[in-house]
């Protein structure tokens, strides 16, 4: 059993830790003890079936940005979403990593939704405006590049900080759209939809109002 920990909190809002503890790692480990020390006593039932095994109900297809965790924004407990996250929200075609990660789900887990989940202020969408010398993010970005031409096709070019902001978000959510569109190719999925063993959905999560909204 894990001593007891008081947690307090310094004029700034960091955590102060114990004597020894000073970085970033040591918070999370302290973190656990804290989780430990309620929601997973406090759910103790919950977690010990976990142990035996999952059941999510929902595949979760999100970006990897830190702001964005699926569980904390949608309120679901541990053993609910089965989650991928990659840069931009991507469902890459002809892909083994993701392949097997959409196969585990539907055929093993049976999932009975599909999530492709994009957000505001997306990292991955502002790069398709730019150069990069970067070796891998250019290439994987093109999985989403459609979109953004979709969007410049429709839209007039932006003038002004307020209608480029307004683009971007046009592109996050075309994006969305082209991946479900991506996931749709998978016969895995063409067999699923067919004998209605799961939906697919596409969601939009906002920064800034912490808001979760269906778009597709």
């Amino acid at each position: 059993m894990s001593p007891k920990i008081r947690f307090e909190a310094s004029v700034t809002g960091t955590p102060i830790l114990p004597e020894g503890m000073n970085t970033m790692i040591d918070n999370l480990l302290l973190g656990n003890l804290k989780f430990r020390e309620t929601d997973f006593n406090e759910n103790s039932e919950h977690y010990k079936n976990l142990v035996f095994h999952q059941s999510p109900e929902v595949l979760w297809i999100g970006c990897s940005d830190s702001r964005v965790n699926p569980e904390r924004v949608t309120g679901a407990r541990s053993g609910e979403i089965f989650v991928q996250r990659n840069i931009g929200n991507i469902v890459p075609i002809h892909d083994w990593n993701f392949a097997t990660v959409l196969e585990y789900a539907v055929i093993h887990l049976k999932v009975k939704d599909i999530a492709v989940c994009g957000h505001s202020d997306c990292g991955a969408i502002k790069a398709l405006d730019k150069e990069s010398s970067d070796s891998y993010i250019p290439l994987w970005l093109n999985n989403a590049r459609d979109a953004k031409e979709r969007v410049d096709q429709r839209i007039k070019k932006p003038a002004t900080p307020e209608e480029q902001r307004a683009r971007y978000t046009e592109i996050e959510k075309e994006n969305i759209r082209l991946q479900i569109e991506h996931l749709n190719t998978y016969p895995i999925i063409k067999s699923a939809l067919r004998d209605n063993r799961v939906g697919i959905h596409g969601l939009y999560y906002d920064l800034e109002t912490g808001t979760l909204t269906k778009i597709v």
